[in-house]
């Protein structure tokens, strides 16, 4: 059993002038398709034994609707009017369940950001923890699977609570990253390649989660003004987290007393 869809008929009559469309009776019509025909002017015909069987889309054949009407489509694109697909094409990925979108979607793109900065933080922790900073490599692994847990907030659209990582709210992260004299005792850090491999990778993971909290911007912008702020906040938050790491380990907290 077909489908035929608008995205189909788009393709098909693109440089085309026709009055009557045939369609074998055992085709699903989708909505949209039977929507685009009648934009167009072009009457529909379903076939019936060699004797042709028309479909008024202004008065629909009931035959017809209730075919549509318990078909249950696998995928459907939400670009192009919600045309019908059995396989998902190669340039489409899903968006939310069985919708399908373009993988250059604003929301793709930021799910791809994500996974480059999950990927990155898995690396990280290998090259630390052949440096036996243990308690470094815990740590980032809590930043791991918080990453995780943004992606999946945003594919099933769970909210994201009050943050609590590395032991510190949010509260106490801001306070730390703007005032690193009162707790660490040392001055704001500009990362050099001397201050040696582990703040040089920590700094690599805050400036990508820079990247991904503007493609977030981008993805959760609408007419209104943005949706989903609770999963941008995270991410501002998130690269201030990554900051007060540095901040630890060039204070020295990771490798002594940890008190901070």
């Amino acid at each position: 059993m077909s489908v035929l869809t608008e995205m189909f008929l788009r393709q098909e009559l693109k440089d085309k002038k026709i009055n009557k469309y045939f369609v074998e009776p055992d085709v699903k019509v989708t909505p949209a398709a039977e929507q685009f025909l009648k934009e167009r002017g072009v009457e529909l015909v379903i076939k019936n034994h060699g004797k042709d069987k028309n479909l008024n889309i202004e008065n629909k054949n009931p035959e017809i609707d209730n075919k549509n009407k318990d078909f249950t489509p696998r995928f459907i694109s939400i670009p192009g009017g919600g045309s019908y697909f059995d396989t998902k094409p190669e340039s489409m990925t899903q968006l939310y369940g069985n919708k399908l979108v373009y993988k250059n979607h604003p929301k793709i793109i930021l799910r791809g950001k994500l996974d480059n900065l999950e990927s990155k933080i898995l690396e990280v922790q290998v090259t630390i923890s052949k440096l036996g900073i243990d308690k470094l490599v815990e740590d980032l692994e809590e930043i791991l699977q918080f990453c995780r847990k943004l992606m999946r907030a945003e594919v099933l659209k769970e909210p994201i609570e009050e943050i609590y990582l590395i032991g510190l709210t949010e509260k106490d992260v801001r306070d730390m990253s703007h005032f690193p004299k009162k707790y660490f005792n040392i001055e704001h850090i500009t990362p050099t390649w001397e201050m040696g491999d582990a703040i040089v990778l920590l700094n690599s993971i805050r400036s990508m989660v820079r990247e991904v909290e503007i493609a977030a911007v981008n993805a959760f912008k609408i007419e209104e003004g943005l949706e989903r702020e609770d999963i941008l906040k995270a991410y501002n938050r998130l690269s201030s987290y990554l900051y007060v790491m540095m901040l630890r380990y060039k204070s020295g907290y990771y490798s002594k007393g940890r008190n901070i």
